[in-house]
């Protein structure tokens, strides 16, 4: 904020260039005497509040929740995979804090999240949540999403989830552009191989590809093992390499990392 100095001096040159456009007849901007009269007798300060920049709401500018609603509304009624539109009881857009400065991202909705109708609600997503809590965050100040919308297709009579085939992923990956854009994190975090594929169209090995950063569009990138994975392989030392790969996101966040944390097991 300025001071009271440069708040008179600036005053004072809007003032002058006032009286003399008013003078020599301008039109464009008219300033009446009533106006000029006011800003001459207004005060040197002003309570900061008056200083404060205006909310987005206040100047016109939509909120990024009111930015990703119609991306939201889009994705309800999809049509590009006819047989995922066919098959699934209703899409599965993202969830959580629009305005995070973390952002995860999996594979595709499974049956849970089909029915539900939100990311990561399954065993993989409790798990998920008891990593983004020991993180120091609550799930709803981080935003998840997947690469896929809809729940993959399954053969009538056969249960469980498949993997999103590439094509299903590429023709999907806008929608999933266009919520990193609005949310703009500071760090996302990919979830499994599938994941990794789906954003940086490679395939690699996780143990090839977590534990370091890579980048999306200039966004910085964490790439670690899927919580399904970790279900299925209850060794400590994966459980562990997952942890790290989460203490160097909070590092890369800059936030306070504690002795319990850094010694923690999931």
């Amino acid at each position: 904020m300025c001071g009271v100095t440069e708040f008179q001096a600036a005053l004072g040159i809007v003032i002058d260039t006032l009286e003399q456009m008013r003078a020599g007849g301008s039109r464009s901007p008219c300033a009446s005497r009533t106006v000029i009269t006011a800003l001459s007798a207004a005060p040197a300060t002003a309570p900061e509040a008056e200083f404060a920049p205006p909310a987005e709401s206040a100047i016109g500018i939509p909120s990024k929740a009111e930015r990703l609603a119609p991306i939201r509304a889009r994705v309800l009624v999809c049509p590009r995979c006819p047989h995922l539109a066919a098959s699934r009881t209703q899409t599965v857009f993202g969830t959580g804090n629009p305005d995070a400065d973390l952002m995860f991202i999996g594979e595709a909705p499974g049956a849970d999240e089909d029915a539900q109708g939100e990311p990561f609600v399954g065993r993989a997503g409790q798990l998920l949540t008891k990593i983004i809590e020991t993180m120091g965050f609550a799930r709803d100040e981080v935003y998840i999403a997947n690469v896929l919308k809809c729940r993959p297709d399954m053969p009538p009579g056969v249960s469980g989830n498949r993997p999103p085939t590439l094509d299903e992923m590429q023709t999907c990956l806008p929608y999933l552009a266009e919520q990193i854009d609005v949310v703009q994190p500071k760090v996302l975090v990919a979830l499994g191989a599938t994941a990794v594929e789906g954003l940086l169209g490679t395939r690699g090995t996780m143990r090839d590809l977590r534990g370091r950063w890579h980048s999306h569009h200039e966004t910085p990138l964490m790439i670690t093992y899927h919580p399904s994975y970790l279900l299925r392989n209850q060794s400590p030392a994966e459980k562990r390499k997952v942890w790290e790969d989460m203490l160097l996101v909070l590092e890369r966040l800059e936030r306070p990392v504690s002795e319990k944390q850094r010694k923690y097991f999931l």
